[in-house]
Order: structure tokens, then C-alpha cells, then sequence
């Protein structure tokens, strides 16, 4: 593994909701330190460490709050049920979340449905996908072996994981001798975040990331077939449709070719990033000293990347999330308070520093529903 790009000093959980300030500024680090073989495009944070990370029902992961989101999975559900015909079948989601994706394979596609995931919280479904579903609040092992699944999906938890192989082999083992299984995992696209220098992307919890070759690779050398590798969701995110074949690995398709391009976006990483901080900064400091209001609005991962490596304190105050759920509470590592939109309303920020910009129309729309007016920047 070739090291491209190191930070020190990070939180090791984005998520975990954070009660205090107090609690908030000692929240434990750890040190991020990405390595890129050049023979398979796979990249990994090489000091991580899995012992450090607590996910529990503290954890606030999900985006369903969110329309456009929301939007973008229901569109997911009903493309995967109308492609493979899922209906009647027994669904698995590993790393279910708060289970609404798993709700609408089970809701749309008349399917019964179980989650797994040591973050899952009971009593956030429609009463109809909850009458389809269920929940384990654990982790994914081997003693779920013998679960019925036809389809068995996996959405924006691989890249938590950094024995990936020894993972995906034992997903491969618990299906077992039932080729006709449906595979489906969702991952963010590294090459996206190179070549945009997105460095709020890049975070302890996230310790494994590919790109379509490196995704692909991985699922043939675990036997499985891979039917469709592709992405979605504004070129955010990988998708890969799979089932269980033989060792025998087909040819891959040329989107897979990716090395060269992975090799040379990992080459300049670091002095892109550089000019990308002193720019930020830059931007930031102009807004502050115009006696300007500023709010990063999204309190997920990319708002503690963002604020802990431009080293973002006192020149914004707080942080917006339409997550009820978080509402009071505080970003590990910077401190930053989590505010309702309805917040602004009173405080009347002249900036909105938007995390996602997929997000740019629905952000908008609320602060004119807010009857705000502020410059809206997107990351």
C-alpha cells in the first residue's frame, strides 16, 4: 500500500450522539492514514482500528429524513424489485440502520424483511413496513447463518469495515449452496472523492474505499457473479448486483478499468488538498470578516470531516440537521451545537454552507419556507 494522504487527530465515531459541549471536545481520536495498492485500486485507512468504534442506538446515521433522499431509495426499491422480481421473498439488510430502505423492499415488493444492526432503533417504520419486518440489534456473524434469504443487501456498511475480504467471504459462506441469491451493496465512489478533493468524505469510520474496479475485484475473488456494478445517486455512490457463482472470473467491463486513473488521483491528492485548505479557509475568514453569520447545515460525517480539518471553532457557531433526533445534541471532536431549521428563524444566518449539494433545491426551498434570505454554498 502506497501512503497518499495522512490526518492526525480525528474523531473515531462521526455519528454518536453527543449529549455536551464538554463531552464533545474530549471525544476520543484517532489518526487517518490512507494506503492505495496499485495492483487491485483497493484504499484503506492503514491505522485504523475497529476496537475504537461504537455503534449502539445512540448512533444517528440516517438520512430518512430527508425527501431527496428518500426519493433516491424508494427509485432504488422499486428499480431492484421491477429488475429481479422480488416479491414474496425473504429480504436481509446487513447494517439495516433505522430500517426504512428494508421497509420498502418489504412495503412495495409484498416481501418480509429482517435488519441487522447494532444502531437499529424500534418505532421509526410506517405501521405497514413494520408489519413486514424485523430487527436485530447486533452485529453481523456467523450465527446468522441459517437465516432464509433470497435477497441479502448491504447499503453504506462495507466501507466501515477493514477486513473486507473476511467479511464479504462470510456473507458468501452464511448463503451458501443458493446461487439464485440476490446480492445488492452501496458504497461511496473514491473516485469521486479524488478527483473532487472532497476531503469531508474522508473520515475514521470510513477505513475501506473503492471504486467500480476495486468493488467488483473483491466480489469475484469472494465467488460471487457480478451482474451490474454501476453508479447512482449524482455519481455519490457504487452499486454492485451479484449472486453466488463459481471461481471461475469473467472478464471485467470496461468502467472496471481503473487503476491507472485511480493511481493518478491518489499521486496529486495531497497537493490538492493543500490548496483546497488554504482556499476554504480563505472563503471562511472572508465570510467572518464581513461580520457575516455562518451555519454548516447536515450534522453527519461530512460536517465533523469538514469542520475538524479545517480546524473550524468559534467562526461558526452552530450546525443544522433536520433530524429531530439530534436536535440539542453536539458534533464529536469540534463541539458545534445541533440546531432545528426552525432555529434560524431567530438567528438569521447570512451563509448556509451546505454539506451534500444533491441537497442544494431541498435547502433552499426550506429557508424560503423560513422566509430566510442567506447565500447558499455547497461543498
Amino acid at each position: 500500500m502506497e501512503v497518499f494522504f495522512e490526518m492526525a487527530g480525528v474523531p473515531v465515531n462521526s455519528c454518536l450522539m453527543v449529549s455536551s459541549r464538554e463531552e464533545a471536545l474530549e471525544f476520543p481520536t484517532g489518526d487517518i492514514c490512507l494506503g492505495f495498492c496499485q495492483r487491485c485500486g483497493f484504499i484503506s485507512n492503514l491505522l485504523f482500528d475497529e476496537k475504537r468504534l461504537t455503534y449502539s442506538a445512540s448512533y444517528e446515521e440516517t438520512q430518512g429524513f430527508s425527501a431527496r433522499f428518500n426519493e433516491f431509495a424508494r427509485s432504488l426499491a422499486q428499480r431492484l424489485i421491477s429488475r429481479y422480481d422480488l416479491h414474496h421473498q425473504n429480504v436481509l439488510e446487513i447494517g439495516c440502520g433505522k430500517g426504512e430502505f428494508l421497509g420498502m423492499l418489504c412495503e412495495y415488493g409484498d416481501n418480509q424483511g429482517l435488519g441487522i444492526d447494532p444502531a437499529y432503533v424500534p418505532g421509526r417504520l410506517s405501521p405497514e413496513a413494520a408489519s413486514r419486518t424485523q430487527f436485530v440489534a447486533d452485529f453481523y456473524t456467523e450465527r446468522y447463518g441459517n437465516l432464509p434469504a433470497d435477497v441479502v443487501v448491504c447499503r453504506h456498511t462495507l466501507e466501515h469495515i477493514g477486513q473486507v475480504r473476511r467479511f464479504l467471504e462470510l456473507v458468501r459462506r452464511n448463503i451458501g449452496d443458493r446461487p439464485e441469491t440476490l446480492v445488492f451493496f452501496e458504497v461511496p465512489d473514491v473516485l469521486r472523492v479524488l478527483r473532487e478533493t472532497a476531503f469531508w468524505d474522508i473520515y475514521y469510520e470510513h477505513c475501506s474505499y473503492f471504486g467500480l474496479g476495486s468493488l467488483a475485484r473483491l466480489f469475484r475473488s469472494c465467488n460471487f457473479e457480478v451482474i451490474d456494478v454501476y453508479r447512482d445517486f449524482d455519481n455519490q455512490y457504487l452499486c454492485i448486483e451479484a449472486r453466488p457463482g463459481a471461481r471461475g472470473k469473467p472478464a471485467a467491463r470496461v468502467a472496471e478499468a481503473d487503476l491507472e486513473t485511480l493511481s493518478f488521483e491518489t499521486s496529486r491528492f495531497e497537493a490538492k488538498w493543500q490548496l483546497k485548505y488554504a482556499q476554504m479557509r480563505s472563503d471562511l475568514q472572508a465570510i467572518v470578516s464581513a461580520g457575516k453569520r455562518a451555519v454548516v447545515w447536515g450534522s453527519g460525517s461530512k460536517a465533523v470531516a469538514y469542520l475538524t480539518a479545517l480546524g473550524i471553532r468559534d467562526e461558526i457557531e452552530f450546525v443544522v440537521d433536520i433530524n429531530p433526533h439530534k436536535h440539542g445534541k453536539f458534533l464529536a471532536g469540534t463541539g458545534h451545537e445541533i440546531v432545528s431549521p426552525e432555529f434560524l428563524r431567530d438567528y438569521k444566518p447570512e451563509t448556509v454552507i451546505l454539506m451534500n449539494s444533491i441537497y442544494t433545491a431541498e435547502v433552499q426551498g426550506k429557508l424560503n419556507e423560513l422566509g430566510l434570505q442567506a447565500d447558499v454554498v455547497p461543498l
